[in-house]
């Protein structure tokens, strides 16, 4: 296991990937005289490969033409115009992103590349290619310790995008050779007070049975602050008191299941955070109706809830081997937090660009995004070390039942996104499941699936394992 994310930022010399403004000449010519490994992202390269100071084309064997994006404007007339959207790698396409909603008329999409080849054959390669349909160019170029990404692939990023082939070729950027290495793991999930121990129970003696190691997300303290779902009467469960989790947690424990502890509550205060105001299915430490920091954040307030949670779940006989945000989500200030009371977290993780986001300046204001590793890293921007969650869950449309529950994603695709992640060669298959699927009353084949998935994971090579042993 290589913490090559990580590694990437330490190795690298220098990185340019966004913003059009002047680079500075001393950083121009480090660039052209460095022996250390560069890695340049999409923009900017034209202030090197068009200023005759430089000899950039001779010196790296890189001719840059500029910039390549849609074919023609999205319209409602022209919704899918086309663009360079599809990475060829090992054998898979790698599709990047791309929505138009044509009452808006607003595009989600990166469609830009640079349009860079290769001049030199003796000095430069193409390893990676990109493809619109109707032409093809390269998408990495390698010029000895040069190397040009055309694209940001940390954009619009998913299960099945080219940013696994990025972070797959940043083995060979830094020079990191290993046997391939593919492990999985999976996570029972947002098990509370109200848990089905039958769920339970069938899934862990499946496990048990097939001898993979798993985990479970437990919340410790059951709250329903507006009574959502006790007919108008706020509810709280503190785990001393939570019959059905512990029996559950103790028959897992019992066959080898592990402890994450997903929030404390699992919900935040007196409001709807955006669904109901119960554990499980609201954010905790964000404010998503908002989209700020909650009234409260701070150090002290994360810690508060966060070794709340510990406690309750070590007075009750179980250790937490790492740490999982409510919907992978919280502010800056209690990522750091959760840092240093877990030496562990098992998530997709969320980065500010300020601790304290100002989201409404009227210059340079802040902004957040979201992101997934396809395998473990050792330490990120908030010193957590990173367990991977990398194929997502499966999901039924029951919005007849429940209304935010309204879409499909099958085990057909997370078997399918465990297919992708074996391009990169130390790719985790890492996912999670809901055990209220089995229940009987949601009319869904939750436990058929479920074993279905577990199958087909396992037919693609990978060895499960246990959170507490990724090394």
């Amino acid at each position: 296991m290589k913490h090559l994310l990580r590694a990437f930022a330490l190795a690298c010399a220098m990185l340019l990937a966004l913003g059009f403004g002047p680079a500075q000449v001393a950083f121009l010519q480090d660039t052209m005289s460095t022996a250390k490994t560069v890695v340049w992202f999409k923009y900017n390269l034209w202030q090197l490969a068009w200023n005759s100071a430089y000899n950039f084309t001779d010196s790296k064997g890189i001719n840059f033409a500029g910039l390549r994006g849609f074919d023609s404007a999205p319209s409602p007339g022209n919704p899918n115009p086309t663009f360079f959207n599809k990475v060829k790698y090992k054998g898979l396409d790698f599709m990047k992103y791309y929505a138009y909603d044509q009452a808006s008329n607003v595009v989600s999409a990166d469609p830009d590349i640079g349009w860079a080849t290769v001049q030199n054959i003796q000095k430069a390669q193409q390893p990676v290619t990109i493809y619109n349909g109707l032409e093809s160019a390269p998408y990495v170029i390698r010029s000895t310790n040069f190397w040009y990404v055309a694209d940001i692939p940390f954009s619009y990023i998913g299960p099945r995008d080219r940013y696994l082939v990025f972070t797959d070729i940043l083995h060979d950027m830094l020079g990191i050779s290993h046997p391939e290495s593919h492990q999985a793991l999976v996570r029972l999930e947002d098990v509370g007070a109200l848990v089905s121990v039958q769920a339970m129970e069938t899934l862990t003696d499946y496990l048990y049975g097939k001898q993979i190691p798993f985990s479970v997300a437990t919340i410790p303290y059951y709250v329903d602050a507006l009574g959502a779902y006790n007919g108008g009467t706020p509810q709280y469960v503190p785990l001393a008191q939570a019959t059905n989790l512990k029996t559950a947690l103790n028959y897992a424990k019992a066959r080898g299941g592990e402890i994450v502890m997903h929030g404390y509550t699992h919900q935040y205060g007196n409001m709807k955070n955006p669904n109901t105001g119960v554990s499980g299915d609201d954010y905790e430490f964000w404010n998503i109706v908002a989209n700020t920091p909650v009234a409260e954040d701070s150090t002290n307030w994360a810690l508060g809830r966060l070794n709340a949670g510990v406690t309750d779940l070590v007075n009750n006989g179980y250790s937490p081997v790492a740490w999982e945000a409510p919907h992978y989500h919280t502010s800056a200030l209690a990522a750091r937090a959760a840092s240093t009371v877990f030496t562990t977290t098992y998530q997709r993780a969320v980065y500010f660009t300020a601790d304290k986001p100002n989201f409404n300046a009227s210059v340079s204001k802040d902004f957040w995004v979201g992101q997934m590793y396809p395998y473990a890293i050792k330490k990120d921007y908030y010193g957590q070390r990173v367990l991977p969650e990398s194929l997502g869950n499966i999901e039924y449309d029951i919005h007849t039942i429940d209304p935010t529950s309204n879409y499909n994603y099958t085990w057909q695709d997370i078997v399918t996104n465990a297919q992708y992640a074996r391009t990169v060669r130390d790719g985790f298959a890492s996912f999670f499941f809901h055990p209220f699927w089995l229940e009987p009353e949601l009319g869904v084949p939750g436990f058929a699936d479920f074993q279905k998935t577990i199958d087909g994971i396992t037919q693609l090579g990978y060895t499960w394992v246990a959170p507490s042993k990724v090394q």
